[in-house]
């Protein structure tokens, strides 16, 4: 898994670089397919319940689930939100980063800088005898400390031979008792935080969400895995 989770984590990080007002998400989406199946990888999402693309990129006020497109450029100023599977040997890599493209109002940058602590502030809680709901209640209470909010419609989850297992792990805390963290479990932990209201919509393509109030989203998710001691972020680049 953490082979599968470094395919994903180099190929966010060429696509970071590469990224450029004018550029289309269908030539990232290209991009990001060739070079992961010239690391021996699939991606994950092409054809997972119908989704037409490699990549899911979704740009300000688009939450999750943006499908690439010839007709959709990035412009200046633009959150590019890009999430990311990779399927290697049998296992899954999954994770994603939101991109700030040209100049960026401080608003915008602000929300990204909240929602990237706010995973790393989850991932902390990822030890044995902690609950879900730890790493819940860690990552909303840092993003409504700064005044925004989670959305609750999508949520985290279990990662392994399959993309998506149990347990659902989401960035709000339950008045319900959760699993028990144990060593050996792998987490998909992603935080999505909105400017303004928590809500969200899904578009008619049947796959675009997006924020009700049509505020800006931001989107970072790490694959990480659970050990008798610190956890383990396995889609982090390895130098």
């Amino acid at each position: 898994m953490h082979e599968a989770n470094q395919i994903v984590a180099r190929t966010l990080a060429l696509l970071s670089d590469k990224i450029e007002v004018g550029c289309t998400t269908f030539s990232l989406d290209v991009l990001a397919e060739k070079f992961c199946r010239s690391c021996g990888g699939e991606p994950a999402f092409k054809g997972y319940r119908g989704f037409p693309g490699s990549l899911c990129v979704s740009i300000n006020e688009q939450v999750v689930h943006g499908i690439p497109s010839k007709k959709v450029v990035v412009r200046d100023g633009d959150i590019v939100s890009i999430d990311f599977g990779v399927k290697y040997k049998g296992y899954y890599g999954d994770a994603a980063v939101s991109i700030p493209v040209g100049e960026v109002a401080q608003e915008r940058l602000a929300l990204l800088e909240v929602t990237r602590a706010a995973l790393y502030k989850g991932i902390a809680q990822a030890i044995p005898g902690n609950r879900i709901n730890d790493i819940s209640q860690a990552v909303q209470e840092h993003v409504e400390k700064h005044g925004f909010s989670v959305v609750r419609q999508f949520v985290g989850h279990g990662i392994g031979s399959q993309l998506h297992e149990a347990p659902e792990i989401p960035n709000y805390s339950r008045a319900e008792r959760t699993p028990k963290l144990m060593p050996g479990m792998v987490l998909a932990i992603e935080p999505m935080v909105n400017l303004g209201t928590h809500a969200v919509d899904v578009l008619r393509d049947g796959w675009t969400v997006v924020t009700r109030d049509r505020k800006i989203s931001a989107h970072f998710e790490h694959s990480i895995a659970v050990t008798d001691g610190a956890p383990i972020i396995l889609s982090e680049l390895s130098v």
